[in-house]
């Protein structure tokens, strides 16, 4: 853990919460926190702010969190399946 982010591992980092910039200031909320969480598949949404595939089948996701209200099934359901998708590398299991 550094000081500025949290992250969870199960076999590999799946997921991670920290103050990352992913917008430029001026469209940034004064409170925010940025949900980061790897994938092997791209997610199409609106609340995703980046999307990069360092690693073919890798993908990073970033969402800003400005609100209790955006952690939601949505983003439970993602960082859920980031713990799945994290647990099965090294298994050969994809998608």
């Amino acid at each position: 853990m550094q000081k500025t982010q949290i992250t969870w591992s199960n076999r590999y980092v799946f997921a991670c919460i920290s103050f990352a910039k992913v917008r430029p200031a001026k469209l940034r909320p004064q409170t925010y926190l940025v949900v980061t969480f790897g994938l092997d598949h791209r997610v199409e949404s609106p609340r995703i702010d980046i999307a990069t595939e360092p690693y073919p089948h890798r993908w990073t996701h970033h969402v800003l969190i400005s609100a209790p209200e955006e952690i939601d099934g949505e983003l439970i359901g993602w960082v859920r399946e980031a713990y799945d998708f994290s647990a099965a590398k090294g298994r050969g299991k994809r998608r």
